[in-house]
């Protein structure tokens, strides 16, 4: 059995440095919403609203749009682009119908996780301000 280096309980655990919440939570958002997309594709697809070609290119362009702003979350023009492309998921409701309330749903997620993300890191930067200050 190797030898297991001794630390001392009373010592305090080392600080782990948190992601922000907020930029986890759109980012989970906005790759589901690729997803949502892809499918939604699949629909169009099958019920023969526009020709292939343009089913797949409008489909496509919209779920690379979602993964790149999911990228581009660590400055705000990410959080700028992913509030453009909700509106832009719910007007794939013109052609499936059902995206209206799919898209909606997503609106809906997408600003609770900008919501609650913010409010979450504000209150780590509370937490991490009151223990430093001690």
């Amino acid at each position: 059995m190797p030898d297991q280096p001794v630390t001392d309980p009373s010592s305090p655990a080392p600080a782990v440095r948190q992601g922000s919440a907020r930029r986890q939570f759109a980012a989970t958002i906005l790759v589901l919403e690729v997803l949502v997309v892809a499918f939604a594709s699949l629909v169009a697809f099958g019920l023969r609203v526009a020709p292939p070609s343009v089913v797949w290119g409008i489909g496509g362009a919209l779920a690379l749009s979602l993964a790149l702003s999911a990228g581009l979350l660590r400055s705000p023009a990410g959080y700028v682009a992913g509030s453009v492309l909700q509106v832009a998921l719910l007007a794939t409701g013109i052609a499936v119908p059902m995206m209206f309330v799919v898209g909606g749903i997503f609106v809906v997620l997408w600003v609770v996780a900008l919501r609650l993300g913010s409010r979450i890191d504000r209150e780590r930067a509370e937490r991490a301000q009151a223990t430093a200050l001690g």
